[in-house]
C-alpha cells in the first residue's frame, strides 16, 4: 500500500504586471500578515523599490525596518535574523535581485516567519523557489527553505534592470532542459525520486524561452513578462519536487566549479547556460537539442563561449573534468570525464576554440 505523504508549499498569491509595486501593502493585507515588517534589500534596489514601498507602508501607519545587504553570505543571513529578533518584526519582505531575496528567504525560514518576494531583476528562479543559495568560501550552498507567501513582480521595474541580469535569468531557465535530462537519467540508472509533473513543468519553462527568444529584448515589458513567468514556473517546479532537481543538473555542477576556480568571473545564469550547451551535447550528440540551446542563448545576447564568460579555455576544461565531485548527484557526467573527452565536447559545441 502506498502510504507516503507529500507536502507541496507554493506561493498563495502571484501578482505580475505594470505598476504592481504599488500593491505590496494590499498583498500583505490579503495574506493577513500583521505587525512590523523587515525589508531585506541591496543598494540599487533600495532606491528603485524598497524606499518607495516603505513610503506606502508608512502611509498605512506601518513603520518597516530596512536592512541593506552588500553581499550574499551566511553572515548576512545571521544579521537579518538578529535584527528581526531585536526589532520584534513579524514578517520579512525581500526586495531586489537574487541576493536580497535568498537572504530574506533563508532568514524567514529560520525565524519561522512569513516572507514575501518583490524582485527587481529577473535574474534567476530563486524569486519564487523553496531553495536559497549563498556563497561560502570557494563554494556555493543550496539550502532548503520555504517559498514566499506571495510574489509581486512589477514588469516596469524588471524591464529597467540591467540587461545582463535578464539574460542571466533566461539562461538559467533554458538550462532546465539539461537539468531534467539528468534527472530522468538518474531515475533510470539510480532510481532517484522523480516527479513527472515537476519535470514537465520545468521543461515547459525552458520551451517558453527557447520558443520566444526572438521576443526577449532590452527595455521591453513584454520581455520582462515572459521571463518572470518562466522563472516563477521553474521555482514552482522545485517546490513541487521538494528538490532543486528540476532546475539543476550537470550544468549547475559546472557553474559551481567555475565559481571555485574563477570566483565572480561571470553571472550564475550565464555560466549554467554555457554548461547546458555542453551537457545537452553529451545527452544528444550532433543531432541533439544543444544547437537550439546555443541559438536561443545567442539570440538574447547571453554568452555561448568561454571567452564571452571571461574564462579561459583551460579553466573550462578543469571545471568539466572535476565538477562531478562537487555533490552526490548523478548526472550525464557520471563518475567524470577525462581531459580529452572534455576538450572534444567543448570544442565541437564552440565553447572553446
Amino acid at each position: 500500500m502506498f502510504e507516503k505523504s507529500t507536502w507541496i508549499r507554493l506561493p498563495r498569491n502571484v501578482v505580475v504586471g505594470h505598476g504592481v509595486i504599488d500593491q505590496v501593502v494590499d498583498v500583505v493585507d490579503e495574506l493577513h500578515l500583521q505587525g512590523r515588517p523587515l525589508f531585506v534589500t541591496s543598494p540599487t534596489p533600495r532606491e528603485v523599490a524598497a524606499d518607495p514601498i516603505a513610503a506606502q507602508f508608512e502611509a498605512a501607519g506601518i513603520d518597516p525596518v530596512i536592512v541593506t545587504v552588500e553581499t550574499a553570505s551566511f553572515d548576512a543571513v545571521e544579521r537579518i535574523i538578529e535584527t528581526a529578533e531585536a526589532e520584534e518584526v513579524t514578517y520579512l519582505v525581500g526586495i531586489g535581485g537574487g541576493k536580497a531575496i535568498d537572504i530574506a528567504k533563508m532568514a524567514s525560514h529560520h525565524l519561522e516567519m512569513g516572507f514575501c518576494s518583490v524582485p527587481t531583476a529577473a535574474s534567476h528562479d530563486g524569486i519564487v523557489s523553496n531553495r536559497g543559495s549563498v556563497p561560502d568560501g570557494d563554494t556555493r550552498h543550496s539550502v532548503a527553505a520555504k517559498p514566499p507567501l506571495a510574489v509581486v513582480a512589477d514588469t516596469s521595474v524588471l524591464a529597467q534592470a540591467p540587461w545582463e541580469l535578464t539574460t542571466a535569468g533566461c539562461a538559467d531557465i533554458i538550462s532546465n532542459y539539461t537539468a531534467v535530462m539528468d534527472w530522468r537519467l538518474a531515475k533510470r540508472l539510480k532510481d532517484v525520486e522523480y516527479s513527472e509533473y515537476a519535470a514537465a513543468l520545468s521543461e515547459m519553462t525552458a520551451e517558453i524561452l527557447v520558443g520566444n527568444a526572438d521576443l526577449v529584448r532590452p527595455g521591453l515589458e513584454e520581455s520582462a513578462w515572459i521571463v518572470s513567468k518562466a522563472l516563477m514556473s521553474s521555482g514552482v517546479a522545485m517546490s513541487i519536487a521538494d528538490s532543486s532537481r528540476p532546475a539543476s543538473g550537470a550544468e549547475h555542477l559546472f557553474s559551481h566549479q567555475l565559481d571555485r576556480l574563477e570566483p565572480d568571473a561571470a553571472l550564475h545564469g550565464h555560466q549554467v547556460g554555457v554548461g547546458s550547451i555542453m551537457t545537452a551535447y553529451l545527452h544528444g550528440g550532433e543531432d541533439g537539442i544543444w544547437r537550439d540551446i546555443h541559438d536561443a542563448l545567442d539570440s538574447i545576447d547571453a554568452p555561448t563561449t568561454a571567452a564571452e564568460l571571461g574564462i579561459d579555455d583551460e579553466t573550462v576544461l578543469e571545471a568539466l573534468t572535476t565538477c562531478h565531485e562537487i555533490r552526490d548527484r548523478y548526472t550525464v557526467l557520471g563518475d567524470g570525464m577525462n581531459e580529452r573527452a572534455a576538450r572534444e565536447v567543448a570544442t565541437v559545441t564552440g565553447v572553446i576554440e
